[in-house]
Formats: structure tokens, C-alpha cells, sequence
């Protein structure tokens, strides 16, 4: 059994939510690069140049990607031979996630109620998604979600006799309804199975992956899904082109015999994340 105290997590979070503010993964930029070198649109192109240089500036001189710091979405997978100790692990979360947004001087965009709206002020309480697992070890991922690209996710309780082509024209409709106002190019998270909800955590945690890996029998349908959401002529930033998404991220799990559940994530260009291991 190991002993950890929930300060090193505290630590943890914070540095993991500043860097995935101030540090644009390298396999987003990666794929702003590539498409760049593709898209037929000139503007798109100069628009992808500045998501580049901006990327830069923000890494060079410690300062976020984007405006909206979003909402602290945190996965952690706790290995069950790890003891916390000195509190919970909750409130160790929430207070690296105070610290990170306070010290890191990012947005605090958080109400505390949905509806009264009034403001938290240090963007807790975080989302925190646990999973017990093997091992002494922790491992931490940093999600922060801006929300004009979440605001467009959808999810779809498909009947089980739905065939593959009615998931990628849901996915294609649900790109095209979004439109600029998710800020594209987009990176896509797609859930598949499970229920209701738990299609829609599976894309959320599709958008933790490096972009286009891990898909493994769903390879093909995330190829075709991206090649359809590309020629849909939403474009960067809503203003045409042949890039309207970078990747497309699938997770799948079982499911009733009775439904196909499909949650579609939308993520803009700017999908942060940053992992650590305790």
C-alpha cells in the first residue's frame, strides 16, 4: 500500500491546468500544419497561420491559447493500492483548480448555480470523473472545456438497427448546425454505446486522446466521419474550405440490446489537455 498525501495532487492539478492553458498539444498543432499544406482556401489558410503564431505567443510568453479558459474537467484513474491521505481527494481537486485559475490568471468563467448565475470566482467546482484501477500509482488528466464549442455537442438515442451512415449524417448535421459558432477546425469526440450519459462521458473522453489514435475497430468509421464533416464547407472558423475538423476521437462500450446511444463532443482548434502520473 502507498500513502499519498492529497497536497501532491493539489500541486498536480494546478500545474496541469496552467500548462494546458498556456501550451496548444503538439498533435493539434501538428495537424494545423498538415492542414494548412491541404486546404484550397486561401483565407482558411491565413487563418490557420494565426491559430499557429497564436499558439506560439501564447507558449512563449505564458499566457492562455484562448479567451475562454473553459470549465476544469478533470479524469482521474486511481490505482487501488494507493492510500490519500489528509483529506479528500474532491477537495484537493477543486483546490488546484482554485489555484491554477487564480495564480494562472485564468478566466473564471464558473456560476455557481445555473440558473441564479452567479459567479464562483475561482472556476470550481471542477467535473471529476474517477475510476479505480490497478497499481499504486494516479493518473491525472486535465481537460479545459471552453464552452462555444460544448454548447454545440449533441447526443442521439439511435435505434439498434441503425447502420453506420446514419451515424456519420448525425455527426455531419450536428457539424453543420454548429457552424462558426464552435470555432473551427474542430476536433470531434464521438461516444458509442453504453447510456444515455455514458455516451456522452465517452466523448468527452475521446477529446483526452492524441488526435486520430486509439480508435481501433472504429478506425474506419472515425476516416469516413472526418471526410464527411470536410467537405461540408463550414470551413475555419465558419468561413468555408475543405478543413472544418482536425481529427475525429471515437470510445466505445457495451450496450443495451434495445439502443445505439451516439454523443457527439465538440471540441474547437484550441483542445487542451495534459496528463500526469503520481
Amino acid at each position: 500500500m502507498r500513502i499519498l498525501n492529497v497536497s501532491e495532487v493539489t500541486s498536480a492539478i494546478k500545474e496541469l491546468f496552467i500548462d494546458a492553458n498556456y501550451n496548444l498539444p503538439e498533435d493539434v498543432l501538428k495537424k494545423i500544419r498538415e492542414c494548412k499544406k491541404s486546404e484550397q482556401s486561401a483565407t482558411a489558410r491565413n487563418i490557420l497561420t494565426i491559430l499557429e503564431e497564436n499558439a506560439a505567443l501564447a507558449r512563449e510568453d505564458d499566457i492562455p491559447i484562448c479567451q475562454d479558459t473553459g470549465m476544469a474537467v478533470v479524469f482521474a484513474e486511481i490505482g487501488q493500492e494507493v492510500l490519500l491521505a489528509g483529506g479528500l481527494f474532491k477537495d484537493a481537486v477543486n483546490q488546484g483548480v482554485r489555484l491554477a485559475y487564480t495564480e494562472g490568471a485564468l478566466r473564471k468563467s464558473v456560476v455557481a448555480d445555473p440558473l441564479n448565475r452567479v459567479n464562483t470566482n475561482d472556476n470550481t467546482p471542477a467535473i471529476i470523473y474517477t475510476e479505480l484501477v490497478e497499481g499504486d500509482k494516479i493518473k491525472l488528466t486535465a481537460l479545459p472545456k471552453g464552452f462555444g464549442s460544448e454548447n454545440m455537442s449533441r447526443q442521439r438515442m439511435f435505434n439498434p438497427s441503425a447502420a453506420e451512415q446514419d451515424i456519420i449524417n448525425f455527426v455531419t448535421e450536428t457539424v453543420i448546425l454548429a457552424g462558426g459558432n464552435a470555432c473551427p477546425p474542430m476536433v470531434l469526440g464521438i461516444g458509442i454505446g453504453g447510456t444515455f450519459d455514458y455516451s456522452c462521458f465517452l466523448a468527452k473522453k475521446a477529446l483526452c486522446r492524441e488526435i486520430g489514435s486509439g480508435n481501433g475497430a472504429y478506425t474506419s468509421l472515425a476516416d469516413r466521419i472526418l471526410e464527411s464533416v470536410n467537405k461540408t464547407g463550414v470551413g475555419v472558423q465558419g468561413l468555408g474550405g475543405t478543413t472544418t475538423a482536425l481529427g475525429v476521437n471515437i470510445e466505445s462500450y457495451p450496450t443495451h440490446i434495445a439502443s445505439l446511444p451516439v454523443a457527439v463532443n465538440i471540441s474547437c482548434h484550441v483542445t487542451r489537455h495534459a496528463t500526469i502520473i503520481l
